[in-house]
């Protein structure tokens, strides 16, 4: 008899005909195709489910065109590591079915970055994750299957797993799985250069694993103290504590010492952010989704010469370069981490420092990857992060990029969306003067509006208001130069014994 609630296949692999059984399965997408089988009729369904049998509807289904292809041996090699096979599961509970896919293709991205090979995806639809086992007993027996099927050896959940989730997913599918978030730190991990970067991750992935520690055997056995055979000695508070216990306090003493540690290292950043508020050299950070082309368009408006990488959180420390507009005006770029969907609350935390060159800019270069299929929601996700570290009401130009390779339809639907947005390709090069127009209009412009007669035994202070400044008028009389420029509070007060017209703010 035909099990109502198993997996719906969607390919023709044959490995995985001992999990198909199910004729239900996803309509054809236009973003995301969904092969049908070759026997078996496509079937039409609402984005809710309404028209299908509740197992239907909770069924596991395949997301096509998930499995990796690697172009060469190279890819492989490049790795120096054999690849994870993977499985991906994901639980859609909300939002439409391409909503639903383009996540997981998000995952997949995520999983090759960390150097794994993708098999398999299925997603099952429910109004809330199972609280025992993420996607419910029945289906994490599917999914073994599949596993089994596949070859599989780690299964990557699109969510993050409580401890008990991941420990009953475990026990079920007896191979490893790793939930999004433990994902997303692993390529940080890996990315990781700069010490305070490197500082950073191991604070974000301790405060991940704490609650997640597990025991077995010794792990749970008492401690003996002193100078007992086998035990703690000095410093594991004596008889009676676990060795899990220990690992727990030792832990947090290492957390303690990594909060410190980045406090002082971010010391040097606040110096020279408060040197250059002291300038007052305005501020623009280029933020927005992982693998928009921030960096690219940082190298393209300052020949910074940042690595720039078609993989996703290349970039992970700051870069600041220095930049000028067409009538002089001095500037500094920073190039920051991309953000990313549900961005774990640990990074966010341990990133803190660090994302406060977003918090703290006087402006924001939002970079939108115009060639996803989804930018939308990329940009709810970045405006979400914004809110979060308190950048939400800095002012914000929204760039999409990478027009040369976008589907005019998605480009349609940003432009009705943000009318104000500039629309650039930081490989070809269009659309940056426009982007260099918007950004001159936008910068913060010197608070006060002097008018002085600089004498020529005073030309330090004339160089000043030309690099400092903003120049209005300038002429040259007998008596020296005379300025009509806008500048800092700082500079007017020193430009004041040398004032021909009313100081204005």
């Amino acid at each position: 008899m035909t099990n109502p609630t198993a997996a719906v296949p969607v390919t023709s692999n044959p490995a995985r005909s001992a999990v198909s059984g199910a004729t239900s399965q996803l309509p054809p997408l236009a973003d995301v195709g969904v092969d049908a089988m070759a026997d078996v009729e496509p079937m039409r369904f609402e984005l809710d489910g309404e028209g299908l049998d509740l197992a239907d509807r909770q069924a596991l289904r395949r997301v096509a065109g998930l499995a990796t292809e690697l172009a060469d041996v190279t890819e492989v090699e490049y790795r120096q590591l054999r690849l994870e096979r993977v499985v991906l599961i994901g639980v859609w509970t909300e939002g439409s079915a391409a909503d639903a896919e383009n996540s997981m293709v998000e995952l997949k991205a995520l999983a090759e970055t960390a150097g794994s090979q993708v098999l398999d995806g299925v997603v099952q639809r429910r109004s809330k994750p199972d609280p025992a086992t993420y996607v419910g007993s029945g289906k994490a027996r599917e999914l073994r299957e599949i596993v089994v099927a596949m070859g599989a050896d780690t299964v990557i959940c699109d969510g993050e797993l409580t401890p008990g989730q991941l420990r009953q997913l475990e026990n079920i599918v007896q191979v490893k799985v790793i939930d999004r978030t433990a994902l997303i730190l692993d390529i940080f991990a890996q990315h990781a250069r700069s010490k305070e970067g490197k500082a950073q991750v191991e604070l974000a992935q301790m405060s991940y694993l704490l609650p997640r520690l597990r025991g077995w055997g010794e792990s749970l056995s008492r401690q003996a103290g002193g100078r007992v055979a086998g035990g703690g000695g000095i410093g594991t508070r004596g008889p009676g504590e676990t060795k899990i216990e220990t690992d727990r306090r030792r832990i947090h003493a290492r957390m303690a010492k990594l909060r410190r540690d980045i406090k002082e290292m971010s010391t040097a950043r606040a110096t020279k952010r408060q040197e250059r508020t002291r300038h007052a050299v305005p501020s623009v950070a280029i933020a927005g989704y992982t693998n928009a082309g921030k960096s690219s368009l940082l190298n393209r408006l300052t020949g910074a010469g940042v690595l720039v990488e078609d993989a996703l959180f290349a970039t992970l420390d700051p870069t600041v370069r220095r930049a000028s507009t067409a009538d002089g005006r001095l500037y500094t770029l920073t190039d920051t981490v991309g953000f990313v969907r549900h961005l774990p609350h640990q990074l966010v935390d341990a990133f803190r420092s660090t994302l406060e060159e977003v918090a703290a800019a006087d402006l924001i270069l939002h970079v939108v990857d115009g060639s996803h299929p989804d930018p939308e929601s990329q940009i709810a996700a970045v405006r979400a992060v914004f809110a979060d570290i308190g950048a939400a009401g800095i002012p914000e130009i929204v760039v999409v990029n990478k027009v040369d390779a976008a589907d005019p339809l998605v480009l349609g639907r940003l432009q009705r969306q943000e009318r104000h947005g500039v629309w650039v390709s930081a490989r070809t090069g269009s659309g940056l003067p426009d982007l260099l127009g918007s950004l001159e209009r936008e910068l913060p412009r010197p608070a006060v509006e002097v008018e002085v007669l600089v004498p020529f035994t005073h030309g330090g202070l004339v160089a000043r208001v030309h690099r400092d400044g903003e120049i209005l008028a300038e002429g040259h009389t007998a008596a020296g130069t005379r300025l009509h420029a806008r500048v800092d509070a700082g500079l007017a007060a020193e430009l004041a014994a040398y004032q021909v017209g009313p100081a204005t703010s």
